[in-house]
């Protein structure tokens, strides 16, 4: 029973269109991305100003990138306020706010274990 249910859950992950691991894991999984989700979900609307000084060593480049394609995701919301300067601002969507209990529980899981898998 267990080798076949093993071979039934090792389909699901073959066929790439269908994998949830490729498809929906991978889009916030990076360096990067979930760093820039915990900053959103602990100070709510944030400049990218802000968010580049929360994480210094990431590039403007790269933070801009990582800013699109967690907004093509529908996880992070960008809003442009017509001042001058214009002002932008970011925030997560609620698909984002219900990504982050999870998010959490693997950082919870990460600082318990860091010393452990550092070794």
């Amino acid at each position: 029973m267990k080798k076949l249910e093993l071979k039934e859950n090792l389909k699901k992950y073959t066929y790439m269109e269908a994998c949830p691991v490729r498809n929906v894991v991978s889009r916030f999984s990076g360096k990067w991305s979930m760093l820039v989700l915990c900053i959103l979900a602990e100070n709510e609307a944030t400049r990218f100003n802000a968010i580049a000084k929360a994480i210094p060593d990431i590039s403007p480049k790269v933070l801009t990138e990582t800013l699109k394609n967690l907004e093509r995701d529908n996880l992070v919301r960008r809003e442009i306020f017509a001042e001058i300067p214009p002002r932008v601002e970011y925030s997560l969507t609620d698909l984002g706010k219900s990504l982050m209990p999870h998010i959490e529980g693997l950082l919870g899981w990460a600082i318990e274990n860091f010393e452990a898998i550092a070794r």
